[in-house]
């Protein structure tokens, strides 16, 4: 028997390779820190699940200071993956976690295709629900190039990780920072992954006008908020359309009917971030406004909506 199944049926009801979520309402990797950061801030029993931050074989320090600069409309973040590794959140981070009724889904990356098959090795034997695979970050072994930046490479790296993980769904999460999206969609899919997530941040850099020099250490970061909400939305629409497989749509989600919106184009559940910053109970109001968008408009289930944007 799976833990944490749903109690009750309900429009909100949301089933992902398998796996059952209460809700469609899931704390964004990356903004979420371990999930525990919000046990202060909100009920974590109430939204549908945590994809907690990015996890690597071992600690990881990150990016030098300032790694964070508001922006019109979002913020750029330049974290650096900062995480304790994969084997201290099994021990220290994920036993408080359990003790919550949601989804969890661990978010993952590796400096090679070795390590991301190791670190998801590791967690495909873990008490979780899912993975979720990053693969925004620089191959080592490649001079730095991206992971999600050659196709051939995502190819490399998401088979290696299939052929790795037996036991639990495997999500790609994809970058916008491509020339076309839905190559990289249909790429993970013939390789295995059971699902998509998209997207990822978008490359942005913020200048201080005074000392003309970037605000933030690393020079550029990661762009999220409501600015990329319509870049996310597209990439959701294109990859729905290129792909069988379910897709989480991410990216700029501050109410519920930028949940409903995400769905139009092609999702089967949202992940929410930056919003979390402005208001730490905007995951519980998107969960309320999606409860009575249903019940208004007799909507037996939310799922239904998948895809069916009027062209």
């Amino acid at each position: 028997m799976r833990r944490n199944v749903p109690r009750e049926s309900s429009p909100l009801e949301t089933e992902i390779c398998g796996v059952l979520f209460k809700n469609p309402v899931i704390g964004a990797s990356g903004t979420a820190g371990y999930g525990l950061e919000y046990i202060p801030l909100l009920d974590l029993n109430r939204i549908g699940g945590i994809s907690v931050k990015g996890i690597s074989l071992e600690e990881t320090a990150g990016n030098p200071m300032p790694r964070v600069r508001e922006t019109a409309s979002g913020m750029l973040n330049a974290i650096g993956l900062q995480n304790i590794g994969v084997t201290a959140f099994i021990k220290d981070k994920l036993p408080y976690l359990r003790k919550y009724n949601i989804r969890i889904i661990v978010n993952f990356w590796g400096k090679s295709a070795d390590e991301y098959v190791k670190v998801a090795s590791i967690l495909d034997n873990a008490d979780i629900d899912m993975l979720e695979m990053n693969i925004s970050c620089p191959n080592v072994k490649e001079g730095g190039i991206s992971f999600s930046s050659d196709p051939e490479k995502t190819r490399e790296v998401v088979g290696a990780v299939r052929k790795a993980v037996r036991n639990k769904p495997l999500i790609v999460k994809l970058s916008p920072n491509v020339t076309d999206i839905k190559i990289y969609a249909r790429v993970c899919e013939a390789e295995g992954a059971d699902a998509l997530s998209a997207i990822n941040t978008v490359t942005g850099m913020a200048i201080n006008v005074h000392t003309h020099k970037p605000w933030l250490a690393n020079v550029t970061g990661g762009l999220s908020g409501p600015a990329i909400k319509p870049v996310a939305v597209k990439s959701v629409f294109d990859i729905y359309r290129s792909v069988k497989i379910p897709v989480i749509g991410i990216g700029g989600i501050m109410n519920y009917e930028d949940v409903l919106e995400f769905y139009l184009a092609g999702a089967s559940a949202v992940q929410v971030g930056t919003a979390n910053f402005r208001d730490s109970e905007t995951m519980i109001t998107i969960i309320g406004g999606l409860e009575k968008y249903c019940s208004d408009n007799n909507i037996a289930a939310l799922s239904e909506l998948t895809g069916t944007v009027l062209l």
